[in-house]
């Protein structure tokens, strides 16, 4: 670790604001002017929307996420978490992933936390769930849903194959409708490999409290893509929450029953919890509230952006929405990083600071191979697409607006080679408990098995 008495620039979160961030501030500093310190418990960075592509296989899984040590060469990468901040004497208290806790000291401080999954305490939901929040859960989906085909192939117990063919999501924004379509499209194509598994064996279930998917494509995308999804065999049911799921037993506040191995919960995303120990203006939400030059309010020093942060939505407001606040997504999380990082330097070197203002460019939703939706925005209008169009359009922006040439390339090979080969339908359910196999060769032999020599010495005498 550096010890250096350059002013330090410490960035708090490597997702993708920090990582933005932290390469635009040394992009633009001049050599020797400060230390620029990343700290986050991962040591690379997950690019979110691709998680239900790498989730169906369509992405390698290392493709989809950026080592920040290779990034940002010139910063130091700390991994670890930032436990506490104290703001009067400017140092922050990090817990490394081995060892004791040690406090950083920092001149300029960036708080790029991000979000976590938004849960609520229902009955075996934390047992039970899995999120759509980090590469690792996008992987252990995979291979779960494949481990269930395996299952139901196998087995002669029709309790148990209902079981395991039975698969809920909850929560029909982005992360589920995507999710789902993935994963859909994924046993689809698994299901033809299997002697005893077919399509038709399979449910799938999604729900959501609110009255419509997809609600950031809008209305008529939304109804279409719900369409969509039923006419794959997707059971869709709104206004609906989720009341237990104790033991893989699931019971909707509709009145419907299911049992299923398979429980993904996208229900939204709150800001990390992290924040409330870091003494800072939070909004009603628990976001960092901040001005729109993305600085903390009442600090002159600190600033935050993207899914932990309340910013202004400056150009909503022109339009004449009161309160309006920037939407947790890649589109404002990349622009904000890049308007933060030249502020930091700004209010460093003494210089006037920039309002960070975005008018929305629209949204765009992969639902499987070749199905999708996308909403254009240009000026006043709205150019609606979906289907396959629409597809490529997902690919082509979210492709080019993955961090490094080394990432997009290894993207678009990935697509590319998909188009001459097949699916890859193969679970590696066991690189979750590697050691497991080694253990049970390595482990001494049962006390009985020892004792039998002994027994048969004494028959002999």
């Amino acid at each position: 670790m550096s010890t250096t008495e350059r002013p330090r620039i410490l960035v708090v979160g490597g997702g993708y604001v920090g990582l933005y961030a932290a390469r635009r501030i040394l992009k633009k500093m001049r050599y020797g002017e400060a230390t620029v310190t990343v700290v986050d418990p991962r040591s690379y960075m997950t690019y979110q929307p691709f998680l239900p592509e790498a989730a169906a296989g369509s992405i390698s899984p290392r493709h989809v996420v950026v080592p920040l040590r290779r990034v940002l060469p010139k910063a130091e990468v700390l991994t670890g978490r930032v436990t506490t901040i104290d703001q009067d004497r400017k140092v922050a208290t990090v817990a490394p992933l081995v060892g004791e806790a040690y406090e950083l000291p920092f001149d300029y401080l960036v708080v790029a936390l991000g979000a976590v999954s938004r849960t609520f305490p229902i009955p075996g939901l934390a047992e039970q769930g899995i999120g759509m929040k980090g590469i690792e859960e996008a992987i252990g989906l995979r291979n779960h849903v494949l481990e269930q085909l395996d299952k139901a192939d196998s087995t002669t117990d029709e309790e148990v194959r209902r079981k395991a063919l039975t698969f809920v999501f909850v929560g029909g924004g982005f992360a589920g409708a995507e999710t789902i379509g993935e994963v859909e499209d994924l046993a689809r194509d698994a299901a033809k490999y299997y002697s005893n598994v077919t399509r038709e064996d399979m449910r799938f279930v999604l729900v959501d409290v609110a009255d419509k998917i997809l609600p950031e494509v809008g209305p008529k995308l939304g109804t279409w893509g719900k369409e969509h999804l039923e006419g794959r065999g997707v059971e869709i049911y709104l206004k609906t929450g989720m009341d237990s799921c104790v033991d893989g037993h699931v019971v909707l506040n509709n009145g419907l029953e299911v049992d299923s191995n398979t429980i993904v919960w996208t229900a939204g995303v709150k800001p990390n919890p992290a924040l409330a120990r870091y003494g800072l203006p939070l909004g009603p939400r628990g976001h960092v509230d901040t001005s729109e030059k993305l600085q903390v309010q009442g600090t002159d020093y600190i600033w935050a952006a993207g899914d932990n942060a309340q910013v202004p939505d400056i150009a909503a407001r022109k339009a004449g929405v009161e309160n309006a606040w920037c939407p947790p997504n890649a589109q404002h999380a990349l622009r904000q990083a890049k308007v933060l990082g030249d502020n930091v330097m700004s209010g460093m070197r003494g210089f006037p600071q920039k309002d960070y203002s975005h008018a929305n460019k629209g949204a765009v939703a992969g639902l499987g191979l070749h199905k999708g939706v996308a909403m254009i925005v240009l000026g006043k209008m709205k150019i609606k697409f979906k289907g396959r169009l629409a597809w490529y359009m997902h690919r082509g922006y979210h492709g080019m607006a993955m961090p490094t040439w080394n990432r997009k390339i290894r993207v678009f090979a990935d697509w590319t080679l998909a188009m001459f080969l097949k699916r890859e339908v193969v679970s590696l359910g066991a690189m979750e408990t590697p050691r497991e196999e080694f253990y049970e060769a390595a482990k001494p032999a049962p006390a009985a098995a020892a004792a039998q020599p002994a027994q048969e010495k004494a028959k002999a005498s």
